[in-house]
């Protein structure tokens, strides 16, 4: 196996395991400040947004270079 090749499946890893750990810091954020079923749907819309327009990023550089 290549060195890219392992630079590939551990990004690929990273930012799966750094998606989960967002995902886990809103749902403490909401549970902590007893958000409430709406409250908690506006912060994982709102602050799940920016990570996935990161991760929509990535797939279109992706696309592009082919």
């Amino acid at each position: 196996m290549r060195l890219a090749d392992i630079e590939a499946i551990s990004l690929n890893v990273g930012i799966t395991l750094f998606a989960a750990y967002i995902f886990f810091i809103i749902y403490d954020l909401a549970k902590k400040s007893n958000a409430g079923k709406l409250g908690t749907i506006v912060l994982f819309f709102a602050l799940g947004l920016g990570l996935a327009a990161f991760l929509i990023k990535t797939l279109v550089i992706h696309m592009i270079e082919g």
